[in-house]
């Protein structure tokens, strides 16, 4: 089954140069607000969902396919295959987060936390209020035994989407409500 992804890799053209990604961070500052404002979490949802399309929007037609490319190969379980891909459109496009973000969800799906960690920094260093590879990072800290880093980077995460799903797993600090 490797060498099948490696020959596909191979066999697939190379890609021109990748433009810069597009600049959502206007529309990704108002969810955000938004989001710390909703009363609910059915409120949330949709604001979480036009995030995710937003983080999502690749650079260009070629990137877009590529990302896809290994969602969908991530979401049949052919880790491999995903990982090519989204090695692919990291190699294309070093300025987009979500090559990054998708990829660490692969490895965190394999259990390769170091990995994990490095594209985090990565997507994180490229996109801040990135609220998926923040509670990424928060669970694959925490999936190491690092629980008090993985606590705060959590806190982080719920300070710009407080109705995340992982908000369950935030362990209460003496005297904190939650």
């Amino acid at each position: 089954m490797k060498h099948i992804a490696i020959l596909l890799c191979l066999a697939t053209p190379a890609l021109a140069e990748c433009p810069a990604p597009p600049d959502h961070d206007v529309a990704i500052a108002r969810l955000i607000e938004q989001l710390r404002a909703a009363p609910d979490q059915a409120s949330a949802e949709p604001l979480n969902a036009r995030l995710w399309e937003l983080w999502t929007d690749a650079p260009d037609a070629a990137a877009q396919e590529v990302l896809e490319a290994g969602m969908r190969r991530r979401a049949n379980y052919d880790f491999t295959g995903a990982l090519a891909q989204f090695d692919r459109l990291v190699d294309y496009c070093p300025d987009y987060a979500e090559g990054y973000n998708q990829r660490a969800f692969v490895n965190f799906l394999r259990q390769d936390y170091a990995a994990v960690l490095t594209d985090l920094d990565a997507a994180l260093e490229l996109s801040p209020t990135h609220v998926g590879a923040l509670s990424g990072k928060a669970m694959t800290l925490m999936g190491m035994g690092r629980t008090d880093e993985g606590q705060d980077v959590l806190r982080q995460a719920l300070g710009l989407n407080p109705w995340l799903a992982e908000r369950a797993m935030l362990i209460p600090r003496p005297g904190e409500k939650l």
